[in-house]
């Protein structure tokens, strides 16, 4: 079976390295011309490890973990407080301990795939067209001129993935939005600079953090929750703009928001990256049609909100890989497909349930609300040491043994050659 995947990040690569293991040929496009940068943390938790350990990649995921040591509160003074430090051996941190970078989770995962037999990568290259999908094959038009027939292609080009756009009606995708914006950029470490994720609530629901970062800089971030009409339709156009025009957008809104604002708006225009994004999930109705299947973000972006997307990237990856090593050689893929979704789906659904309190709680617009939710975490941070609470939530588990709830099966026909 030859296996087109659009999409070089974590979900594209992790199938790559499944499906040649069970003896597919594998290429994967990427529009960028290259790996990109480390941009942001990222975690992978519970039954995501299990999918690194069956890769043989878990030493090297903690040689690239970020070290930080985790989270705490900045206060208006801009001193900490309340931290959430990460212990060994429990779960109850903001913090985890496979705390990674996505470029960097991305890097590890291509350099394990590209050696495996029958895997090819074409980066600056996307899919122009797709011009048939039918009983026998889907053929496409790559940008680079080549018209190419495939047994399957995966559309694992992110939430706005132009693939699926071709391939599924719009009235099969619903976008969630959960009204809030984020930028995220990298800065240069300075002296004062500390281990932790710090975490700046201030006020007219804005919030400023800084964490560390295992290349000597750190990273910042801005989340914003629109009071108004107006203002949400500012963010929302400059979520479909340029750099220069989000930019412009974060220094407006973020000037007088306090603690480290100055250095960071400062420092982010020369920031050799910079994302910005409004935070909102992809549900599908049904995330194949015939020979072209969706995975990862693409078809169910949960959000950072969760802080599952790089694990349901992982986990999709390893499924959709296991169903299809399970078919008859020329088989239809329509089978796999379809059992891939139906094992997968209602665990997805779980993890985008996100309580209608989230994320506008943490976005509090007055300083009376701050106060309120700084009291209520500073509770929190106290009841977290507490053996009896970390009992109650489980906390006695570690990442490694935490599966969230979902235990990941085992394929007859992928792991006897893992």
């Amino acid at each position: 079976m030859r296996v087109l995947i659009s999409g070089a990040g974590v979900a594209g690569p992790t199938l790559a390295y499944f499906l040649a293991k069970a003896g597919l040929r594998i290429t994967v496009i990427d529009r960028a011309p290259a790996l990109l940068p480390h941009c942001q943390n990222v975690d992978i938790t519970g039954s995501a490890v299990t999918v690194i350990k069956k890769m043989g990649l878990l030493d090297q995921v903690k040689r690239y973990h970020t070290k930080e040591k985790g989270t705490q509160l900045i206060d208006s003074q801009g001193k900490p407080f309340v931290p959430f430090p990460v212990k060994e051996g429990s779960i109850a941190s903001f913090t985890s301990e496979f705390e990674i970078l996505r470029g960097d989770m991305a890097k590890v995962l291509y350099e394990a795939s590209k050696v495996q037999p029958n895997v090819e990568y074409i980066f600056g290259t996307i899919i122009q067209k797709v011009l048939s999908n039918d009983d026998t094959s889907v053929k496409v038009e790559l940008s680079n001129g080549s018209t190419q027939a495939f047994d399957l292609l995966v559309a694992a080009d992110g939430q706005w993935s132009k693939v699926r756009r071709q391939c599924f009606s719009p009235d099969s995708v619903t976008v969630v939005d959960q009204g809030m914006y984020a930028a995220y950029f990298t800065v240069p470490r300075l002296e004062d600079d500390n281990d932790w994720w710090n975490v700046f609530i201030g006020l007219q629901s804005r919030i400023i953090t800084l964490r560390p970062d295992p290349h000597g800089t750190v990273r910042a971030m801005f989340t914003i929750m629109p009071r108004n009409e107006a203002q949400k339709d500012a963010w929302q156009s400059a979520s479909r703009a340029e750099r220069q025009k989000q930019e412009e957008l974060v220094k407006q809104e973020f000037a007088d928001a306090g603690w480290q604002a100055e250095r960071l708006l400062h420092a982010m225009s020369t920031a050799p990256d910079f994302y910005f994004q409004a935070i909102q999930q992809i549900k599908m109705d049904k995330w194949s049609n015939n020979r072209v299947v969706c995975l990862g973000d693409t078809a169910y972006a949960p959000t950072p909100l969760t802080g599952m997307g790089t694990s349901l990237a992982l986990l999709g990856g390893y499924m959709l890989a296991g169903e299809l090593a399970q078919l008859e050689h020329a088989e239809h893929p329509g089978k796999a497909l379809e059992a891939y979704e139906k094992a997968f789906c209602p665990f997805v659904e779980q993890t985008q349930q996100i309580p209608g309190i989230v994320p506008g709680i943490a976005h509090p617009d007055t300083a009376w609300k701050r106060w309120l939710l700084q009291t209520a975490i500073s509770t929190m941070a106290r009841a977290a040491s507490s053996p009896l609470f970390l009992k109650i939530i489980g906390g006695a588990k570690t990442a490694e043994e935490n599966d969230d709830g979902f235990r990941v099966p085992c394929y007859e026909g992928l792991d006897r050659t893992l």
